[in-house]
């Protein structure tokens, strides 16, 4: 791909899907409304007759605007020529024996609780910062601590003391429909407090590449890099979304950009706040599309919901009873449509939870509630389970198309600076074997390293569709 046709975005993240159409995850806000949008018609009239007021959307900007926040990031970055180890090289040119501080990233945040400070915006804005600024409408600049990250939904929260705090109330983002307005906010190149329009394109986006899981709400407000962890808000102001990414064919912005549901923010944000981290619960089930040829050699008649492929023993499903073949059309407070449905939902099934479901068998409709259990956690740092380990993510696979293999550990983040990344983890390895024995889960991960006592560990890693080995020690 010509990576010239690129725009120079200094502080944005590109990621190429399916070949040709670009990705780019914002570090900064947009919001800019067009005052029609409150009219029927596409456009003001040239000339308004009367005296009376325009419409605009000044006052609820006005009330609005103060709750979202520039964030800035610095990260203390260490020259890495070898040279520059050797003390005699050091002392000749004076170097210091410190590293120097640099700025990481910038992008935007939302006041969601103003009393107690808290902040929320997208996990890679503040990912590898070592110190983080807030700066507000009236000037103010606040240092920032990082409560918690969730990379699988590319959330954060932070908190700041400070008095005197607007913050935005949440809309029910489930009853948004396409073509309902929405505005953008937020400080893309660093202009602070644009303000961009567009309407709701599409609802329920998945398959883009972009997070692990993902549901998101599809607009043609302008997001540009700097929008990163922005507001989305409906036409009362309310917060509907937080700006995440945009489909950049050419590297610019042409109208497409994708906004992580309010109903899903806020689940994430509360458990960030209450853990530090989200406990998030495995089903343990498979479930695709119910298509005709699936649906004919399952023996079902239903075309709507998501048919099970596969329960996984000793589950929450298994011990709510589900079995292979049955179609669930309902998870929690979600209707399934289709897999990726299912897949949004499992991002806000927590450990202790208890959620109900209702499923298709035999042609009967029925209903369970199913128990998630703490042995069930799916995510954690690796730091708890060993010490090699240290700066990676880790949390149970279970994927629904790879026929290599369709369970393990998949690495879902990897500090460059880390041990584990200088012996060659990344991001998207599946661990699936140490030392010589399976791996299916994590905590099947946990009993062989406890067992392990320190020695040399030896991974099986699934990368790329091939297997191979690594070894740490």
């Amino acid at each position: 791909m010509d990576t010239s046709k690129l725009m120079p975005f200094a502080a944005a993240e590109i990621k190429v899907v399916s070949g040709s159409l670009w990705v780019v995850r914002t570090f900064f806000v947009a919001v800019a409304f067009l005052p029609w949008a409150l009219s029927v018609n596409a456009a003001l009239p040239s000339q308004v007759p009367g005296s009376g007021a325009l419409p605009s959307l000044a006052d609820m900007l006005e009330r609005v605007n103060p709750a979202v926040v520039n964030i800035a990031t610095r990260t203390n970055a260490s020259a890495r020529n070898p040279l520059f180890e050797d003390p005699f090289f050091r002392r000749f040119f004076r170097v210091p024996p410190q590293g120097r501080s640099r700025p990481a990233s910038s992008g935007s945040g939302v006041v969601v609780d103003a009393q107690r400070g808290y902040i929320v915006t997208n996990s890679h804005v503040v990912a590898g910062a070592d110190s983080i600024e807030v700066g507000l409408t009236d000037g103010r600049t606040l240092e920032a601590v990082l409560v918690g990250r969730d990379p699988h939904v590319d959330l954060a929260v932070l908190k700041v003391e400070a008095d005197d705090l607007a913050q935005i109330e949440f809309a029910n983002s489930d009853r948004l429909r396409v073509g309902d307005f929405v505005v953008a906010i937020g400080n893309p190149f660093n202009l602070k407090q644009t303000v961009t329009s567009g309407i709701v394109s599409a609802l329920g986006r998945t398959g883009l590449g972009i997070e692990g899981y993902e549901d998101f709400i599809q607009t043609d407000a302008s997001i540009n890099p700097g929008n990163s962890g922005g507001a989305l808000v409906d036409l009362r102001g309310r917060l509907v979304g937080i700006n995440t990414a945009i489909l950049a064919p050419s590297g610019g912005n042409v109208g497409i950009g994708f906004a992580i549901p309010g109903n899903i923010v806020g689940p994430i944000m509360e458990q960030l706040i209450d853990h530090g981290e989200v406990r998030r619960g495995l089903i343990g089930m498979t479930v695709q599309d119910v298509y005709p040829a699936l649906a004919d050699a399952f023996g079902v008649r239903a075309r709507q919901g998501v048919i099970v492929t596969r329960v996984e023993p000793g589950s929450p499903a298994a011990n709510a009873g589900l079995m292979e073949g049955d179609i669930v059309r309902r998870l929690g407070e979600r209707r399934l449509e289709d897999a990726g449905d299912y897949l949004s939902q499992a991002a806000v099934v927590f450990i202790g939870s208890e959620i109900d479901v209702t499923y298709v068998r035999d042609g009967r409709r029925k209903s369970v509630k199913m128990r998630i259990s703490e042995d069930t956690q799916q995510q954690v740092a690796g730091r708890q389970l060993h010490p090699l380990f240290e700066g990676i993510t880790l949390e149970n696979f279970w994927n629904l198309e790879e026929q290599s293999t369709s369970s393990g550990v998949l690495i879902t983040e990897v500090d460059a600076r880390s041990k584990a990344y200088s012996y060659g983890l990344r991001a998207g390895d599946v661990l699936v074997g140490l030392n010589r024995t399976n791996v299916r889960d994590i905590s099947e991960l946990r009993d062989v390293l406890l067992s392990a006592k320190g020695a040399r560990l030896l991974l099986n890693i699934y990368r790329n569709g091939r297997f191979g080995d690594l070894y740490m020690r």
